[in-house]
């Protein structure tokens, strides 16, 4: 199973989300061809209501902590609670690698 099905199982099973993107942009950077190591994520869940910016992305870190130890370089959270994703209906693009 690859990493990006591996993180999208793992958000799926613990947060419900209504919409989830787990998008692989290790292209984007000084990587081997077929990387795993760069990921942008969009999750929208209920979990995520009431909590601040903060909260959200520890949420998102603990339920991936075994892949930030190992092959995930890097993560782009975007989490939201369905209320703001209706109002924003698409997350920021992230930046392409200067290196």
């Amino acid at each position: 199973m690859s990493i990006q099905d591996t993180i999208s199982q793992k958000l799926t099973a613990a947060c419900t989300p209504n919409y989830i993107e787990v998008v692989n942009e290790s292209y984007k950077h000084n990587v081997p061809e077929g990387a795993e190591s760069h990921f942008k994520v969009v999750v929208v869940s209920d979990v995520f209501e009431g909590k601040r910016k903060v909260a959200r992305h520890q949420l998102v870190y603990g339920l991936l902590s075994e892949e930030l130890e190992g092959p995930v370089h890097a993560l782009a959270i975007f989490p939201y609670a369905p209320v703001e994703w209706a109002n924003q209906k698409e997350a920021p693009q992230t930046p392409d690698c200067l290196g």
